[in-house]
């Protein structure tokens, strides 16, 4: 069951974030620090087709729409990695079975399917690593939460952002996507800090914008020049700012950081 953030009063347009001392930074993963770069994915019309399946391909529509969708609620599949690819593949299965696969078609079809879609190759935006160096350098606590799979923490390792981040919230271990409740208390556990004193950075604006400032940290809608997905761009709220690249986040939080309590707008 999805939860949707109720949607904090709506300001013309704030630069500055009237906040006490932030003392971590959170960040999303995909769109906010990576982006996905070729070769891409393989198209699952092809996989289909190979097998002789091309009408129930058709059928399938889009092949990225079949995960959990957001605000998804998923906390009984998550409580080991084999429970969570179990219930993968079987909403793989019920789809595939939807679209007309037949039976002993069901199994090999979805492992594929399933395989094809992580098969990702990832790149860090150009200003990511620079930004991220900086904030950590400030003293500043560095975090990731993202809706992604159970391999958040080695996709992470692949890009070179392990050592720079204190603690990783991903949607496949905490047991809901953003932006549900769940997923943000799991955040907030692992930052062990006040949330008013978290600040969370990302491009979508209901799991990385309205849902962190409705469980009490600030927020910052990152709208990319060269996006990795074509967001919105609704009005400004309450306790939110808007950047075009990560290094402005320096500026936001160079006050706060060193100021203490009032600082940071």
């Amino acid at each position: 069951m999805s939860s949707a953030p109720s949607a904090p009063s709506v300001s013309s347009a704030p630069s500055v974030l009237p906040s006490p001392e932030i003392r971590a930074v959170v960040l999303d993963f995909y769109g906010t620090l990576v982006r996905m770069v070729e070769p891409l994915p393989p198209d699952h019309r092809a996989i289909f087709e190979r097998r002789g399946l091309a009408a129930q391909g058709a059928r399938w529509g889009d092949q990225w729409a079949v995960g959990p969708a957001e605000g998804e609620e998923h906390a009984a599949h998550s409580i080991a990695e084999t429970a969570y690819h179990h219930w993968e593949l079987d909403r793989l299965r019920r789809r595939a079975r939807d679209c007309g696969v037949p039976g002993h078609e069901l199994d090999g079809l979805v492992e594929e399917i399933d395989r094809a879609m992580k098969a990702i190759r990832l790149e860090l935006f150009e200003d990511t690593r620079a930004v991220l160096g900086e904030l950590r350098d400030r003293g500043l606590r560095i975090g990731i939460c993202s809706n992604w799979f159970w391999n958040l923490e080695d996709c992470l390792e692949e890009v070179g952002l392990a050592p720079m981040v204190d603690f990783v919230v991903g949607s496949a271990r905490a047991g809901a996507r953003k932006p549900h409740p769940l997923i943000y208390r799991a955040l907030l556990e692992r930052c062990e800090l006040p949330p008013r004193q978290v600040l969370f950075v990302g491009d979508m604006w209901a799991p990385d914008v309205l849902g962190p400032l409705t469980a009490g940290m600030r927020s910052v809608h990152l709208c990319r020049p060269d996006p990795a997905v074509r967001g919105s761009e609704p009005p400004l709220v309450d306790g939110a700012v808007r950047i075009r690249g990560l290094a402005e986040l320096l500026t936001l939080v160079a006050s706060g950081a060193a100021a203490g309590p009032g600082g940071f707008g």
